[in-house]
């Protein structure tokens, strides 16, 4: 049986809202840390999410930023490449879910799309031991900046084949990572994987990477 509740994460006098969803029995958890101008409504998240569900991991989607943020940054695109705000979003998400009752025994995984891969990269540096694995969607791990030296969570980065420049920057950001690192490239897709079958194979390649790393 799945069990989904509504819960807040507090980030000083920030409130965020998510979404924790729990099989029984979970293999892990994964927490998704969405990208630019997005939510823990992204349909994208949450067809990747499902996919995980079904293969006994549990999931928390999370809005990173506040209602008010979310409207200044729709304003002016500010806020949604602070990744040291965003990085810190995700470790109180961490810290949240290493405190609950019903994850607190569990390894967590991140998920991070777009910007929110560096923000994910940042807060595997920060929380080592509860984060076990990250996978990025589309990202841009290269934001992370220094802290890709520091990462030792085994790091998955996925991006659609005809998204060049975000290829390209998950090249060099490879060169940069410290943990074990693999680059999947989604052939004809570009960076929102809207191609028939691409948000699929994204799908199954983050599936079998938080299995094999959070086991």
């Amino acid at each position: 049986m799945v069990k989904s509740r509504e819960v807040e994460v507090r980030d000083g006098d920030a409130a965020l809202a998510g979404t924790l969803t729990m099989p029984d029995h979970p293999g892990g958890v994964v927490l998704f840390a969405h990208g630019s101008g997005s939510s823990r409504f992204s349909p994208r998240n949450r067809f990747v999410a499902g996919q995980l569900r079904q293969n006994g991991l549990a999931t928390l989607l999370m809005d990173l930023l506040t209602e008010r943020e979310d409207a200044l940054d729709a304003r002016t695109a500010e806020l949604r490449f602070d990744i040291g705000l965003l990085a810190r979003r995700v470790v109180a998400a961490v810290d949240w879910l290493t405190a609950a009752e019903e994850t607190a025994s569990v390894a967590v995984g991140c998920f991070g799309a777009s910007t929110g891969a560096a923000a994910a990269l940042v807060a595997a540096v920060e929380r080592p031991e509860p984060v076990r694995a990250v996978v990025s969607r589309g990202g841009r791990p290269d934001l992370a900046g220094a802290a890709l030296h520091s990462v030792r969570a085994p790091t998955l980065l996925i991006v659609g084949g005809a998204d060049q420049q975000v290829v390209g920057l998950n090249r060099e950001a490879m060169r940069s990572l410290a943990a074990p690192t693999e680059l999947e490239v989604v052939e004809g897709a570009t960076h929102l994987f809207e191609e028939p079958g691409a948000l699929e194979e994204v799908a199954r390649l983050a599936t079998r990477w938080f299995l094999r790393f959070l086991a």
